[in-house]
């Protein structure tokens, strides 16, 4: 038997193209699985065949354990026994012992065939998806081979792979046989179909559309910063020129649009916006609202958003229908985007104003007038009044030398004043609510002083309540609700 064995095991190898190894330890299973079922179910069996010769020698394995902590004597041997045969045996070791060759059998003969040919088929199927992603395709070309409940099974040379139904342009009606092309989005190697996951509604689907069409990407004349989508509708690309001798809209439109219009057509008129990337935000974000024009911008570093006026004639471009035009620019330049009319920024800027102007006036001591010429010197909070360097304090006109050192002095004696008294609130908060991902030390006095001292007080919190009480933005404060109320179900797991 042996000479046949290795003369199996070489024509399966070429047959099939995978590696001899491979079909040795597929017949390794197969025996052990065998010889199992001549044993017992439970049995843990190894088999180790000779590459050479083609002999093998089977074992039945026992894992040693203290005799308290076992629960299947089929695969497990009490410590005090196995100490018995091997001196110096431990726990979580394992003992062997050689098992008298076994003749499977006809029914033992087929159910090793079926093991190998089912690991072999395993092994091929891996092979190629490997030689697949060796080419680096994330761009699947392929043909609809059939449909399974909306999804559609695409075959792309030797291998298959799935276009899931939420991942196909809407209005598209894909049937067997279609061409299509796609993006690759993921590998599930887990999964007892196609492994290759397909995309055509991500943003970066159109980017290698755009990289097909347009050979200066490739040479690195060009490059697409980000994109953004409505699949099937409209999207937006932000282009970067390498080169500057390189027209980076006019280069990815091409002659008389043939660029643009390829990738439109193969996008079911999907209408492409190509935007100017730029490294400043806000110009960035300006490029992104057009065709609409706007009138100013203010970006606020912090919350990573910026206040974007425009008249009333651009607003309703600005925004687009169904807010698809403001979206897109969001998602294209990572900005949250508020869009306000001029009256609206006015409006606001009388509010923020008023509240800065009255905590001047509240905290500094300082009479309507003092409180103005800082805001309009551009003094919104307390530390840039106390830290602030002093030269730039005194090119204030209004102010004379002792005016400006006294405003400093005050200035950083409330905000000494808030920093005791923070303190003094942080000693009743809990450690854990401190050292929560997002928490800070002013921010956690301040919840201190409404009461807030435990995760589970702020997990208790609406969202409403949390940024009315401190005054953070929506997204920061769900989030740190969100942080607040994971341990609740880590011990429900």
């Amino acid at each position: 038997m042996s000479r046949e064995m290795l003369l199996l095991v070489d024509a399966l190898a070429r047959e099939k193209n995978v590696d001899r190894d491979i079909v040795f330890g597929a017949l390794e299973l197969a025996l052990a699985s065998a010889t199992k079922k001549r044993i017992h179910e439970d049995a843990d069996v190894r088999v180790e065949v000779d590459r050479e010769t083609g002999e093998f020698e089977a074992f039945r394995r026992y894992l040693v354990l203290n005799e308290e902590d076992m629960d299947n004597h089929e695969q497990q041997i009490g410590l005090v026994e196995a100490s018995e045969q091997v001196a110096d045996i431990v726990v979580g070791d394992y003992i062997e012992e050689s098992l008298e060759p076994i003749d499977f059998g006809r029914i033992g003969a087929q159910a090793a065939k079926q093991v190998i040919l089912q690991k072999i088929r395993d092994a091929e199927r891996e092979q190629v998806l490997n030689d697949f992603l060796d080419r680096k395709e994330h761009l699947v070309t392929g043909t609809v081979k059939r449909m399974e409940r909306g999804n559609a099974i695409v075959e792309a040379g030797r291998v298959e792979a799935v276009l899931p139904r939420d991942q196909v342009i809407p209005k598209e009606n894909l049937r067997p046989g279609d061409r299509v092309r796609a993006w690759l989005m993921k590998i599930d190697r887990q999964a007892r179909g196609p492994q290759l996951i397909l995309s055509r509604t991500a943003p970066e689907f159109i980017v290698k559309l755009f990289e097909l069409e347009v050979p200066e990407m490739e040479e690195g004349l060009l490059e697409i910063k980000s994109a953004a989508r409505d699949p099937g509708i409209r999207a937006k690309i932000a282009v970067k020129s390498n080169d500057q001798r390189v027209d980076p809209i006019g280069t990815c439109v091409g002659m008389r649009g043939s660029r643009v219009t390829a990738v439109t057509n193969e996008l079911s008129g999907e209408r492409v916006d190509i935007v100017l990337w730029s490294a400043d935000p806000a110009q960035f974000v300006i490029g992104a609202l057009a065709p609409a024009e706007v009138s100013s911008i203010v970006v606020d570093e912090e919350k990573h958003a910026m206040d974007v006026v425009v008249d009333e004639a651009n607003l309703a471009i600005a925004i687009g229908r169904g807010g698809q035009n403001v979206r897109l620019a969001s998602e294209l330049t990572g900005w949250t985007i508020n869009l306000m009319t001029v009256e609206e920024s006015a409006q606001k800027h009388q509010a923020e104003s008023a509240n800065v102007r009255a905590l001047f006036m509240e905290k500094l001591d300082v009479d309507e007038e003092v409180a103005d010429i800082l805001i309009q010197e551009g003094f919104s909070t307390l530390e840039e009044v106390a830290y602030v360097p002093l030269a730039e304090m005194l090119e204030i006109d209004a102010f004379d030398e002792a005016t400006v050192n006294e405003l400093r002095e005050r200035a950083r004696n409330v905000l000494l004043t808030e920093a005791i008294v923070d303190e003094e609130q942080l000693e009743g908060v809990e450690e854990e609510l401190l050292h929560l991902e997002g928490m800070d030390k002013p921010l956690a006095a301040k919840l201190a002083r409404n009461g807030i001292k435990t995760r589970d007080d702020l997990g208790d919190l609406a969202v409403d309540e949390l940024t009315e009480m401190s005054g953070i933005d929506t997204e920061r404060a769900s989030q740190l609700i969100t942080n607040a109320r994971a341990h609740w179900f880590a011990d429900e797991e």
